[in-house]
């Protein structure tokens, strides 16, 4: 089995591990120490402990903290989220979270890929598998495809992320929710700006300003990221503004109006590499990405109304509408004679895409049985119609001119209608004892009508009789471009349950278990591993049981520890089939089985320390074996799902000296080896990172200003940052970056 590069832990790498074990065994320390007999709870206690048992939403669509929620889920808070980092990706908030990995490929062209307990690993772009939300209003597609570049982390007040069983309750995916909130208007009108330098001519500047009038308040962020990128041909500019309002209702009601707009010009896509290529120089980008100049344009909008209402002193209502649109054109590192097929989509990729929809739901709070229950149902319908094309890629075509897009090679009008209806009860049916329950009904219909037929007898690309748009080939009647139009709907019923015992005021214990559902989206559809035209009908849904035990505990005021067995069984699990110059295809595997465990732990360690440790194993296998795409090799029962480490490993040590307004931390990943390939021929090898922080803040009346310096990747480690599952040219690897720098001053005054 091939393996990519090696780490070593050299004597100054060395003395940080012992430092952030000394930080970690502290901890431990702490949170050994016994309550004081007749102690409150810490989640009941002042700002602190909020910080340790937060108030979430996502789990039950109400507000709980999450110490009381038989579910894993973790909130990342605002003094995280905004903690000397450039505030652009996901993945430099939630990478921290057990059961949680981003990938990164280095390019703003394919967008980080979220992977929650194994799902979303075999995405080709964007993220599979996860339910994504901004505000409430989904940022996934109605097929599931999500986009995490949307999300505002500038502006954002806290990110919930819900792993396991209970997030069935929100629809079509296996794996898990990410929630990102907007933070409500400043009491008073407050103007911020922020400048961020770094390597790789990396720059971001931001404006914010908010402010609270009357009954109503506000805030808007408007932000630009640019960069050379780490890598030849990895260029990025990243325009963005969020903008939240919220009005008060003379009835006690709520009214928030949300609004996103997102234009990603000429991101470059320097391609995956070879375990040669990568040796020999990882900043290379791949010859096919050079020649037909693969880049992306991203142009997206959406926007939406809230309405929270309490109706009686039980019953509450929100009702949630949204509008969005989506733009996208991608060129593609596909060979022209593979563009030049009849049945080919050529190698450019483009879609228009319009998308609206609703959710709405009911509470009603009482008491049953001497114990409180809280009961919801609601219904949520989504649409989304795309117009998709396809185009030559010209290169050489005619002159050696690289990345010009050429005629028409596919044209379709897609549409996703999905709608779903829950319901869902927690209820302390005994003093110590809670139990909660759900079931949702969803369905999702697909439906394609195809405008590029080519045939003996009947043309509609624009070309004579015999003859199809963007081929030099021959039509005839065994080798033509058929009409592929049609329609599937798959549906299903997710119920889940999980029960809660209360050891002691400060021990919590649970299980839950559920199913989930997750269909294949249009893009998973769009291709077919044969060649042939239309889409790929023949793809099911992918049907998972998922059961989890675990405990949350508070020791002394200082410390939480969380701690999740999970196991996870699956049907027809959708898996790359085919994946060449940019396009993939896919294929339903029999079966696949995941189990594992999730610890973490939050410590507040005295004399301004503050540690936080996340670690998770998770083994991810097929039970049964399947050939690969065409009549390719077995891959067999008891290999590993590609694109999953076996375990990942997170710590942090924070330091704050108030009298200087001085913060410092540490930060430090470690990741196991993951397969690239059904096959398991080759791995990205397990690395271990360590980055540093430090920064100062100053105040004088309404102006605040701060400063950090960032140092990512300090021992300037050799990494594979991300990896495209089954390359046909083994192209897996995306390296990660070298050592490098950020600086940043934040000024913000309030009036």
């Amino acid at each position: 089995m091939a393996q990519l590069g090696r780490g070593r832990l050299g004597v100054a790498r060395l003395a940080t591990a012992l430092y952030l074990a000394g930080a970690i065994g502290l901890s431990a320390g702490v949170a050994a120490q016994e309550p004081e007999k007749g102690a409150k709870r810490p989640a009941e206690e002042g700002d602190q402990s909020l910080k340790l048992s937060p108030v979430v939403v996502t789990a039950t669509r109400v507000e709980e903290k999450s110490f009381d929620i038989p579910a894993s889920i973790d909130t990342v808070g605002r003094d995280v989220i905004g903690e000397k980092k450039p505030q652009v990706l996901i993945s430099e908030d939630i990478q921290r979270l057990p059961g949680t990995v981003v990938q990164n490929r280095g390019t703003f062209s394919q967008e980080e890929q979220i992977i929650i307990r194994g799902f979303g690993a075999r995405s080709q772009f964007g993220t599979r598998g996860v339910k994504l939300f901004s505000d409430g209003i989904p940022t996934s597609t109605p097929d599931g495809q999500g986009s995490s570049a949307v999300f505002d982390l500038s502006s954002a007040e806290r990110i919930e992320v819900l792993r396991g069983a209970f997030s069935a309750l929100y629809g079509n995916h296996s794996g898990g929710v990410v929630q990102v909130f907007t933070r409500d208007g400043p009491p008073q009108p407050t103007l911020s700006g922020r400048v961020t330098l770094g390597s790789y001519d990396t720059s971001v500047v931001g404006l914010q300003f908010g402010g609270t009038a009357g009954s109503a308040d506000y805030i808007g962020s408007a932000s630009r990221f640019d960069t050379d990128g780490y890598r030849v041909w990895s260029g990025a500019r990243k325009d963005q503004f969020n903008g939240k309002a919220n009005l008060g209702l003379p009835n006690g009601g709520k009214l928030s109006l949300v609004l996103n707009y997102l234009d990603q010009h000429n991101n470059l896509d320097p391609g995956g590499l070879t375990a040669a290529q990568v040796a020999l120089d990882p900043i290379q980008a791949s010859a096919n990405a050079l020649a037909f100049k693969t880049r992306r344009n991203l142009d997206n909008q959406q926007g939406g109304v809230i309405y929270r209402q309490d109706v009686t002193p039980r019953d509450s209502l929100q009702v949630i509408g949204y509008l969005g649109s989506r733009s996208n054109e991608q060129y593609l590192g596909i060979p022209l004679g593979a563009q030049n097929a009849i049945t080919a989509a050529g190698g450019v990729s483009t879609f228009d895409r319009n998308s609206r929809g609703a959710r709405g739901w009911w509470t009603h709070r009482d008491e049953v049985g001497g114990g409180s229950l809280t009961f919801t149902a609601g219904g949520e319908y989504e649409y989304g119609r795309e117009d998709r094309t396809g185009y030559l890629n010209n290169f050489g075509a005619i002159a050696p001119v690289a990345g010009v897009q050429g005629v028409l090679k596919r044209n379709e009008e897609n549409t996703t209608d999905s709608w779903g209806v829950f319901a869902q009860g927690e209820w302390q049916f005994l003093p110590d004892w809670g139990l909660t329950v759900g079931l949702r009904y969803t369905e999702v219909k697909f439906e394609s009508d195809d405008r590029f037929i080519c045939t003996t007898a009947v043309n509609t690309t624009g070309t004579p009789l015999g003859r199809c748009s963007g081929s030099s080939l021959a039509v005839t009647a065994t080798r033509f471009n058929p009409d592929d139009s049609g329609s599937i709907t798959h549906d299903a019923w997710t119920p889940v349950a999980g029960l809660l015992y209360r050891l002691s005021p400060s021990t919590n214990l649970y299980a839950n278990l559920g199913k989930s559902f997750e269909t294949p989206t249009l893009a998973e559809l769009a291709y077919r591993a044969d060649g042939g035209a239309g889409l790929n009908f023949a793809l099911n849904p992918s049907t998972s049981w998922q059961y989890e035990a675990g405990a949350k505990t508070f020791v002394g005021n200082d410390t939480r520890i969380n701690l999740a067995l999970f196991y996870i069984d699956t049907d027809d699990e959708v898996v790359v089939a085919t994946n060449a110059g940019g396009r993939s295809t896919f294929q339903n595997a029999p079966g696949t089985r995941r189990s594992g465990a999730e610890l973490a732990i939050d410590s507040f360690l005295g004399w301004g320390f503050s540690g936080y440790l996340s670690a998770t194993y998770l083994n991810a296998e097929f039970t049964d074996a399947f050939r690969t795409a065409n009549l390719g090799p077995i891959v067999n029962s008891g290999n590993n799902v590609p694109g999953v480490p076996n375990y990942t490993v997170y710590g942090q040590l924070s330091w704050n000296y108030a009298p200087l307004g001085f913060t410092a931390g540490l930060e430090a990943y470690w990741q196991g080896k993951v397969y690239v390939d059904d096959l398991n021929t080759e791995t990205a090898p397990k690395y271990w990172l360590a980055n540093v922080t430090a920064g100062f803040q100053q105040k004088w009346g309404g102006l605040v200003l701060s400063e950090f310096l960032r140092v990512n990747n300090l021992f300037d480690e050799d990494y594979i940052s991300a990896i495209a599952v089954n390359n046909a040219n083994r192209q897996f690897y995306y390296p990660g970056t070298d050592r490098n720098y950020l600086v940043g001053i934040t000024a913000s005054y309030q009036f």
